[in-house]
């Protein structure tokens, strides 16, 4: 069979979320199913290595998709013309997008709704374009993959598709995150924040994530303890970062806060595994991966109490509700001062992680994959 694939996010030293996604999955279908013929779709030059070794063909495709307008022309004109040309026999598209001119059966992985939520959090053409075209795309799919369970109950109560559609195929965390021996952690933390004990915010920058909440919360922390933590916030500033900004420009311990700004992939476990807890409020999330990340790496974890984080974290976390900045503050009270806490959470998320692997992810997808032939 011919399988061509939607491979856009994967972009050289800057793969994220749904490019790393996209990564994980492709490389263990072409390493698991080698008698299929693979085309990858970029929509620009892309490095060789995402051929993996050749395995795959690459194929440029006009124009860049990374406005709206642009991801019309290349999902309605440029990706049916392609999978006319070159024969394709299914088409799988790992990043929620999809074209709705092909008649090539597909199968399609939306990660979240959460545009349907927070409809002001993507404003403009792109919120409309995502209101439009997302039940479109889940109705004309032939399959349906969502990370979470929680996504999943999401598309049918929205958009009434129906439960026998979809399969959820889980995430799971890169190669590399681990516990950290107490030399490496002391280097580590010698590195990013002064030799301190610090916790950790790993994720993009924007109002949904929840940064801003997340800075009152740790500075009424510092008010109330004098611990001697810091706050590492590692992301890059997305959109709609003001309040972050003046978040941290209102705090009394701003030289205990580090915007480090994005930090490259082979950075992030030693900065993982250093910390003294992973810390991550958003307001919603289809999956969640730095939660597994920090499992991995033994970190106790506070996340929140909605959307799809209780169920990725299971019993692993302390949970708070991501608008009360006093319940967020007073969970880092708890996990800082509270050894065997931490030590419980830690034991808890080793058994949780277990439930999910890349293995499983790339075999649940090739299983779907597979009805389409």
């Amino acid at each position: 069979m011919r399988v061509a694939i939607n491979t856009r996010f994967l972009l050289p030293g800057r793969i994220e979320g749904i490019g790393r996604y996209t990564y994980e999955v492709v490389r263990r279908l072409l390493r698991d199913h080698p008698e299929h013929d693979y085309l990858f779709f970029f929509d620009r030059p892309f490095d060789p290595a995402f051929t993996f070794g050749g395995q795959a063909r690459g194929v440029v495709l006009p124009p860049p998709a990374r406005h709206p307008l642009l991801w019309y022309l290349w999902f309605e004109w440029a990706v049916p013309y392609a999978l006319r040309k070159h024969r394709a026999d299914v088409f799988f598209s790992p990043d929620g997008y999809l074209s709705l001119r092909s008649e090539v059966p597909a199968l399609l992985t939306v990660h979240d709704l959460a545009f349907e939520h927070f409809t002001e959090h993507t404003p403009g053409l792109v919120g409309r374009y995502y209101r439009h075209f997302t039940p479109k795309f889940c109705a004309h799919a032939q399959r349906l993959l969502s990370v979470s369970g929680y996504t999943a109950q999401d598309m049918q109560q929205r958009y009434g598709i129906p439960e026998s559609k979809i399969a959820i195929c889980g995430n799971a965390c890169r190669e590399g995150f681990r516990p950290l021996t107490a030399a490496a952690r002391e280097a580590a933390r010698n590195k990013w924040s002064a030799g301190k004990p610090y916790y950790l915010y790993v994720g993009a920058i924007h109002p949904r994530k929840n940064v801003h909440r997340l800075i009152t919360a740790f500075s009424d922390f510092k008010a109330q303890t004098q611990s001697p933590a810091r706050l590492l916030i590692a992301g890059r500033f997305a959109w709609q970062s003001g309040p972050v900004k003046s978040a941290y420009e209102a705090s009394a311990f701003q030289e205990d806060i580090d915007l480090l700004g994005f930090v490259p992939d082979k950075d992030l476990p030693a900065l993982m595994g250093a910390a003294k807890g992973f810390v991550y409020p958003s307001l919603f999330e289809g999956f969640g991966l730095p939660l597994l990340e920090a499992m991995e790496a033994d970190i106790p974890v506070i996340t929140s109490n909605v959307s799809s984080m209780p169920e990725v974290a299971g019993q692993a976390a302390l949970l708070i509700d991501p608008g009360n900045t006093t319940a967020l503050a007073r969970a880092l009270i708890a996990l800082d001062g509270n050894a065997s806490l931490r030590a419980s959470l830690v034991e808890k998320g080793r058994l949780q992680r277990r439930q999910y692997s890349w293995d499983r992810t790339a075999a649940i997808v090739y299983e779907n994959l597979a009805q389409l032939f």
